[in-house]
Parts: structure tokens; C-alpha cells; sequence
């Protein structure tokens, strides 16, 4: 993709505004918390400790918005703790007095907050977050004794918001909730999916999303509704028998009664697992639908199928008996192999170690710490320099904007730029015309923050128009800010966006280059799966099988990495060096179809005390080899081969192993991986192009 339109496409993508549905509740709650801190802040204090108290509670109401699976009083308590020491160790070190002790500073705690995207995008939002209101807030003390009460407003500001999420819950559990049901509706759609293409793909991001929010606390677990433990773990039981159902290598003919009576088991099983979704998600009991039960229950399918299949079906059965059990509302709670979630104490050291192991020359989060450290710098610099006042601006937008990746940086810059052009031009506006007094520009702050609150997921563009006109109405309070005109905020937040895209050109972080890379994970992560799965034929050891589960889960993580870095290449300018789009999609293709032929296998592995396949043990070395040398043979532009498995399914030609499906999963394995070696191939992207007019 070339830069021009790169830079259309992300300009695009910046200034989007999405249908969402809205919290009106949640944000009023939020804006209610500033609203009380603001205002006993000026009943006691006076405006200048009232701004630094409401950006407190702003920043710690931002936090609980925030995608995590932690409590949200925690989340509000962190962001205020961590926002006021960031505010007054940057007094101490002389913001004022001592600019370059500061500039020191600041490079050390925007590094700092840079590696925090190493924790997940919370703590990197958070911490990007800090450093941007520090560079406002250490501008109000006038000295250390005061810069401390600032600090402990901007703490009393989180406090606030973490007690009224307390006092006034609303959804308890309710990210759980929506997780979890997320996770049973993608199941039901993928069981409709099934009936009219039996090798549908499924995505796994909701199952590894409600796999996330499963883990909990001490605390949590003995606090967790009954009915958001078990199903999740019925769900991933549920997904290769629905796969193996519907497959006709191992399942029923295309066409016929059997198939018949298969998209009805699969029309049932869609309509159960939404009914026990919605019961989830509203903590209702399950209204189960009368036709899917009797499609359930029937004795036609015993008459019907036979054999695998048959089988198939009666686990299905069982499976979504379970899952309705399970979903059902009960006052008792259960923690019995319950997810461990470290608490926040004991997460310091993990995210530290994970920190620490970002600081490699090809990371992508060291590369973001360092770009953003020294854009930061450079904005506070030149914002210094301008004649303009109130330099912030210009670092602000910079450490508000930067991304790891190209796409939300560039896309983040274009609109920050918009929404500071259309909320500081209407805040100043109605100051300069109203000439409000400190409550009303109170008032008006706090309204601003409710709007970002209500509208921040419909746009990063409508959020920053919302929060530039709260920054100019907070300041506003007692005069600070008036004095700058809107020409100089929105050139300040120019430069801020045009330096952090600058950044991002002169030391990116492309993923193209990584793609094989990415891919060659994919594939070997997807091969210890597979081989577990066999492995497991020749020690049979029934469902339960950790070994297993564990490699499923890390091929599942390498899919998801290999999908958001094929998403991140596809925006970024620069020439493929690693493969290009028509070759990474059907590599993709090839590597997820291999993962659904090891998850057939899966689907019928032996019951404990069943007879051993010594040939399974051959599959699964062969299996664990093959692919491991493929893997290194994508990192290395070579061509890979399967002659490891090749040997050992032809082996089997005289004498075949005594499995119905053992022999035939074996050699579907191969197809696929044969499919991978055509797709990058070197010729395959001139084969793409020849056969484009054939298809017209």
C-alpha cells in the first residue's frame, strides 16, 4: 500500500463515527463522581486544587471504562494512586523552575509508560493517560507543600469513583456476563453455519475472550455467580463435536436423511445455546425452545445414524443438557477450579518480568517506548519554545495519540486533530461570548466529561471533542488558559500529531516483515497440537486430556497473532518482504484447515482403558517433526515439506491402522499441509492472477 493511501485509509478510519450501544447509566455515574469532587473541591479549596481533584476523578471514571476483567473500584483506585505520584514527582523535579530535571522526567515516565503496553492495552492506556494530565497538572502547585495536596486531591479523586462503584453497582459481573454469553451465541452461530457449509471456520476470539474474563481473584471467586462457571468449559467441549457432526470425511453423507437429520440437530443446538446465552447475559432462568428440546429428544436419530456420527449426537446431547444446568441462575456460588487472577500486589513483579522481556531490539513495545519517549520530549521542547503558552498541548497530543502499531497512531492523530479543532473552537466559544463564572464552568466540565464518557466508544474523534472542551472549561475555572486563542491549541495539537506520525515514519515497527515469522508460529503451535491429539490415541486417557487443552490453547493464540498482524500489514505502506496478501490468505487458509482436522481427531479421541494404536505414536512424532522443520522452513523463504508424515501415512498403505478415523485424519493432515507448501510457493501469486479471468 502506498503512503498516500495509507494515510487516506487511516484518515478514514480516525475520523469514523460507529452505531454503539450507549451506558447512559454508567456514564452518569461517572460524571456524578467528578461532579462531587469537583464541587467540594470549590467549596473548600478553591478552582486551582478542584482542577487537579477532577482530573483525578476524570482520568480514574476513564479507567473503569477500560476492556479488563479486574474490579473497577480497582481500576479507578490504580489510575488515581498512579496519577498522583506521576503529578508530584513532576513538581518536585521543577516543571517550573528546573524545566530540564522535568525534561528528564518526563522521558523516564513516558519510556516507562511506553514498555506498559507490555501488560496489556489497560496499563498502557492508563499510563499514557498519566503522563499526558502530569504534564497539565504539575502547571497548577506553586509549591511542594501544595504540589502534595494536589496529589492527594488527584488520589481522593479516584477514591471517589472506586466508592461509587460500590454504592452504585450496576451490571455486577456484567463483562463477565457478556463474555461468557458472547461465547455460547458464537457457538450458536457457528452450529447454523454448519448446516449449510459443513467445514464453516470459527473464529476462537470468544472463546479466548471468555476464557480471559473466567479468571478471577480469591476475592472474586467466592463473590462469582454460579452460573459463570462450567458453561465456558461445555462450550469448548461443544465445538469439535459440532465440527465432527457436520464434516462429511468423517461424518454423514452431503446429502441424504442423515444429513437431513443433521441440520436439524444443529438448528436445536443453535437455539439452545442462544437461549442459555440470553439467560447468561441477564441472569435469567433458561426458557429452552419446545421444538429444538423435541428435536433433541427424538428416537429418530438413534434410527438414523449410525457409527461415529451416532455417537456425535448423543454427546451432543449430554453436552447441552450441561450446558443448560449450568446456565441456570442459583444462589449458591462455586470456585472449584476456579482461574487464578493475580492480585494487583502480586501483579507488580509479573508485569515488571514482562517489561523486562520487551527489552529486545525487534520488540515492538521497545520500539513504542523510545519513538514516544522522544516525540513527547521534542513536543515539550518546541511547545516551550513557541510563543504560544501552554506548551502542553503539543506533548499531550503526542503521548495521548502513539500507538505500538502504524494504523491507530496515524488514525489517532487525524483525529485528535479534528475533535481538538471542533471542542476547544465551541468551549472557547461559550467562554469568550458567556463569560462563565467558576460553578458554571464547573458545570459545563463536568457535562463535557458525560458526553466523553457516554460517546467514547463510538469514535476516537467525538471522544476528544469532548475532552478538549472539558480541558478548556476545567481551566477556565479560574482564568488559566484564557489568555491562548483557539489558533494556538489546535496548532500546539498539530504539532503534537504531526510529530508523533513523524515519529512513526522515521522508527516504525513495521509487521509486514514479520509475517512469516508470524506465521511459522501458527504452524508449529497448530503441529504440538495436532500431535498431542494423537498421541493421545495411542495412550488413551478419554476427554480429559491437559496436554491437549494446552496446546490448543497456544494454537489458538498464535491464530489470534497471525490475524491481528495480517490486519495491522494489510494498512501499513510499505512493500511486502514477507508475503503478500493473496499469499497470506490462503497460507491462513491452509493453516486453519489443518487445526480443524486435528480438532475431528479430537472430537472422537478413545475413552480411558480403550485399546492403544501403536500408529498413532508413529503419527504424532512424525506430526511434531514435520512440522517443526516446516516451521523453520517459512522463516527461512524456503519451500516446506512433509516428508516425515509423508513416510508414515504411506506407510500405512499395507498395513492401515484399526481406527475409522485414525488413517483418514492422517492423510487429511497431509492434504492441508500440502495446501500450505502451493500457497507459498513461489509461482503462486502469477497462478492468483492467471486464474482471475477464468473465474469472471
Amino acid at each position: 500500500m502506498s503512503w498516500l493511501r495509507a494515510l487516506k485509509e487511516t484518515a478514514r478510519s480516525g475520523l469514523t463515527v460507529e452505531r454503539r450501544q450507549l451506558e447512559p447509566v454508567i456514564a452518569a455515574r461517572g460524571a456524578l463522581g467528578l461532579a462531587l469532587v469537583v464541587g467540594l473541591s470549590l467549596a473548600l479549596f478553591g478552582p486551582a486544587v478542584a482542577a487537579s481533584s477532577a482530573f483525578g476523578a476524570f482520568q480514574a471514571a476513564i479507567a473503569t471504562f477500560q476492556r479488563s476483567w479486574r474490579p473497577r473500584p480497582t481500576l479507578a483506585l490504580a489510575s488515581g494512586a498512579s496519577l498522583a505520584v506521576s503529578t508530584f514527582l513532576g513538581y518536585v523535579t521543577g516543571a517550573g523552575s528546573h524545566p530540564f530535571l522535568f525534561l528528564a522526567l518526563l522521558l523516564l515516565w513516558t519510556f516507562l509508560s511506553g514498555l506498559a503496553w507490555a501488560a496489556g492495552p489497560t496499563a498502557g492506556i492508563i499510563a499514557s493517560s498519566n503522563v499526558a494530565i502530569m504534564l497539565v497538572t504539575v502547571t497548577l502547585p506553586t509549591s511542594v507543600a501544595t504540589a502534595a495536596g494536589h496529589a492527594a486531591m488527584i488520589f481522593a479523586g479516584g477514591v471517589a469513583q472506586a466508592a461509587l462503584v460500590v454504592l452504585l453497582p450496576v451490571r455486577r459481573w456484567g463483562a463477565q456476563r457478556d463474555a461468557l454469553a458472547d461465547a455460547l451465541a458464537a457457538e450458536a452461530d457457528y452450529a447454523r453455519r454448519l448446516r449449510h457449509d459443513p467445514v464453516a471456520p470459527f473464529d476462537p476470539v470468544p472463546l479466548m475472550t471468555a476464557r480471559s474474563a473466567a479468571a478471577v481473584t480469591p476475592r472474586q471467586a467466592r463473590r462469582r455467580p454460579a452460573e459463570l462457571h462450567g458453561a465456558r468449559g461445555l462450550a469448548e467441549r461443544i465445538r469439535p463435536v459440532l465440527a465432527s457432526l457436520a464434516d462429511p470425511a468423517v461424518g454423514v453423507p452431503e446429502k441424504g436423511p442423515q444429513r437431513d437429520r443433521v441440520r436439524e440437530l444443529l438448528a436445536a443446538t443453535a437455539a439452545v445455546l442462544d437461549a442459555a446465552a440470553h439467560a447468561i447475559r441477564h441472569g435469567e432462568p433458561v426458557t429452552l425452545p419446545p421444538p429444538a428440546v423435541a428435536a433433541l429428544r427424538t428416537p429418530d436419530t438413534g434410527a438414523i445414524l449410525s457409527g461415529p456420527p451416532r455417537r456425535a449426537a448423543h454427546r451432543l446431547a449430554a453436552l447441552l443438557g450441561d450446558v443448560v444446568e449450568t446456565a441456570e441462575p442459583r444462589t449458591e456460588t462455586s470456585s472449584d477450579e476456579a482461574r487464578t487472577r493475580p492480585t494487583m500486589v502480586r501483579l507488580g513483579p509479573i508485569v515488571l518480568a514482562k517489561m523486562r522481556a520487551e527489552m529486545r531490539p525487534d520488540s515492538p513495545i521497545l520500539r513504542h517506548a523510545v519513538r514516544v519517549s522522544a516525540v513527547t520530549a521534542a513536543g515539550y521542547l518546541l511547545g516551550t519554545a513557541l510563543p504560544f503558552g501552554h506548551g502542553y498541548w503539543a506533548p499531550m497530543a503526542s503521548v495521548m495519540v502513539m500507538r505500538p502499531d502504524f494504523t491507530q497512531t496515524y488514525a489517532r492523530s487525524v483525529a485528535r486533530f479534528g475533535g481538538t479543532l471542533v471542542g476547544v473552537a465551541l468551549a472557547t466559544a461559550v467562554v469568550r461570548t458567556a463569560h462563565p463564572g467558576v460553578y458554571l464552568s464547573a458545570a459545563l466540565a463536568v457535562l463535557c466529561a458525560f458526553g466523553m464518557y457516554l460517546l467514547m466508544r463510538t469514535g476516537y474523534a467525538v471522544a476528544q471533542a469532548c475532552v478538549a472542551a472539558y480541558v478548556v472549561f476545567l481551566l477556565g475555572m479560574d482564568g488559566a488558559g484564557l489568555t491562548q486563542t483557539v489558533r494556538e491549541r489546535v496548532l500546539l495539537t498539530l504539532l503534537g500529531g504531526v510529530l508523533a506520525m513523524l515519529g512513526y515514519a522515521v522508527y516504525p515497527a513495521w509487521e509486514t516483515p514479520r509475517l512469516r515469522g508470524r506465521l511459522a508460529d501458527w504452524l508449529s503451535a497448530s503441529g504440538r497440537y495436532a500431535a498431542a491429539v494423537a498421541a493421545r490415541y495411542a495412550e488413551p486417557a478419554g476427554q480429559s486430556c491437559p496436554d491437549v487443552r494446552e496446546a490448543l490453547l497456544a494454537a489458538r493464540a498464535a491464530r489470534v497473532a497471525w490475524q491481528e498482524a495480517v490486519d495491522r500489514a494489510t494498512h501499513e505502506p510499505v512493500r511486502h518482504r514477507g508475503l503478500s496478501h493473496a499469499t497470506a490468505e490462503a497460507a491462513g487458509h491452509a493453516v486453519a484447515e489443518f487445526g480443524r482436522a486435528a480438532m475431528l481427531l479430537e472430537a472422537h479421541l478413545p475413552d480411558r482403558g480403550a485399546t492403544p494404536l501403536p500408529a498413532a505414536a508413529g503419527l504424532a512424532e512424525a506430526l511434531r517433526r514435520s512440522t517443526e522443520q516446516g516451521a523453520k522452513d517459512v522463516r527461512e523463504r524456503r519451500e516446506p515439506h512433509w516428508d516425515d508424515l509423508r513416510e508414515t501415512v504411506a506407510g500405512w498403505s499395507a498395513d492401515p491402522p484399526d481406527h475409522f478415523l485414525l488413517e483418514r485424519g492422517g492423510r487429511l493432515l497431509l492434504d492441508v499441509l500440502d495446501e500450505l507448501t502451493d500457497a507459498l510457493a513461489p509461482d503462486f501469486r502469477d497462478r492468483v492472477i492467471q486464474r482471475r479471468p477464468e473465474r469472471s
